[in-house]
């Protein structure tokens, strides 16, 4: 008896990783075909691009804090 119960829990098993790896290739699949189609492509962004604001600059961007900071050490001034 302990042998059946076993060989069940089992068959189940191989069901459940059929149908997991089954889904899996279907999700594969959908997910290939929106991308050769297109969904994924980005056309609004590139035209509203220029509407958006610049990022403030780092002060290691900007140079003339760069050089300020130089001639402050160059003069004693911290």
């Amino acid at each position: 008896m302990d042998g059946q119960k076993g060989e069940t829990h089992m068959s189940v098993m191989l069901i459940l990783i059929f149908f997991s790896v089954t889904t899996a290739m279907i999700f594969l699949i959908a997910f290939i075909w929106a991308v050769k189609s297109g969904q994924f492509d980005d056309d609004y962004t590139p035209s509203v691009r220029i509407l958006l604001d610049e990022p403030e600059p780092t002060p290691f961007q900007n140079s003339e804090s760069i050089n300020l900071k130089t001639e402050n050490h160059a003069t004693g001034k911290i």
